[in-house]
């Protein structure tokens, strides 16, 4: 309703103090004054309401009034990307989703750069029919360790996702949504290129690969700050693998350590592994654990006939038998 300015004011100074919010924890105050409504607040000096209450409260007055534009906050929407194509005829095989979902794909990678973004995580729906036998969307995530907007290995991120897909029905429309996506500062490409590529080069190789193979089957080194070599080795799933931890430099590790140590036989007061083993290094001394059990070993590098080299050690107590533990490369 729209009300003329006398009569809106006249309507206004008829409401009462607590009307304004700003004015709340002063209406004890207010009304121990006689100040009950807007127009009453309005008689009082201004320097002195400001001083007892607050600037605030002079400054809704002023804007409820229309003396003093009143300034609100822009809501800003956040940055979201989806994107939605109807297939004109039904897909049946997830391997032909590609196409389709490589012109998302680019709309997507476009959208990213104009607005200096990157994702590191999207989800594909594979809506299906409709109807008395209608089903929930088949879902696609893609996820990545580094931001990217890399339409191309996007792609074949897809691509190695789709060749595992079964679908349980025919697609009749497909969805991109950007779940996660994040500022980043603009890529320059280096006048001389590093030798075996960027960090980023070798990070989307391992993406591909734990698409491939399944995240359960790619593994890498997560070193344990201990000194025994059954506790430091230990392996974790490649996209869950932290910095690595507290690694001895500076002396000789195998490659491939065996998951329980193999008694060996002496012959001649020497190891024997198929052939005698001759000690080329050694010996380096290890004493730790004596919290759960002390290892005490001596741990020495031997090669046999035909130039293999193993890592074995020898226990310092009892009967000073001989383990292999590791065979280097």
């Amino acid at each position: 309703r729209c009300l003329k300015p006398g009569t809106q004011i006249r309507r206004l100074d008829a409401l009462p103090v607590g009307s304004l919010p700003a004015a709340h924890p002063y209406e004890a105050w207010l009304g121990s004054i006689g100040c009950a409504t807007l127009g009453a607040m309005r008689q009082l000096p201004r320097a002195g309401l400001q001083r007892r209450t607050s600037r605030q409260v002079l400054q809704v007055l002023d804007a409820a009034y229309g003396n003093t534009p009143e300034i609100f906050k822009w809501v800003v929407a956040p940055l979201q990307f989806q994107g939605r194509i109807e297939l004109v005829e039904r897909i049946e095989y997830a391997q032909a989703v590609g196409r389709v979902a490589g012109r998302l794909i680019e709309q997507l990678c476009g959208w990213l750069a104009g607005h200096q973004r990157a994702v590191t995580q999207l989800v594909l729906l594979l809506e299906h029919e409709r109807g008395r036998h209608a089903r929930e969307p088949s879902q696609v995530e893609l996820a990545t360790a580094a931001p990217t907007r890399d339409p191309a290995h996007l792609m074949r991120l897809l691509q190695e996702h789709l060749h595992h897909l079964k679908l349980a029905a025919p697609i009749i429309a497909v969805t991109l949504d950007a779940a996660r996506v994040q500022e980043t500062a603009p890529v320059a490409d280096d006048l001389f290129p590093e030798r075996g590529g960027t960090p980023q080069d070798r990070q989307r190789v391992l993406e591909i690969i734990l698409a491939r193979l399944g995240h359960d089957r790619v593994l890498a080194p997560q070193p344990v700050a201990d000194h025994r070599p059954e506790i430091a080795n230990r392996w974790r799933p490649a996209n869950t693998a932290s910095a690595a931890g507290s690694v001895v430099e500076g002396v000789a590790r195998p490659c491939w350590l065996l998951e329980k140590p193999l008694l060996l036989s002496v012959r001649k007061h020497r190891p024997w592994y198929g052939s005698p083993l001759r000690i080329l290094q050694g010996p380096e001394r290890i004493e730790d654990g004596w919290w759960e059990g002390w290892a005490l070993r001596d741990y020495f590098v031997a090669e046999d006939n035909t130039g293999v080299r193993y890592w074995l050690f020898r226990e310092r107590y009892g009967h000073w038998r001989w383990f292999l533990h590791g065979v280097f490369g």
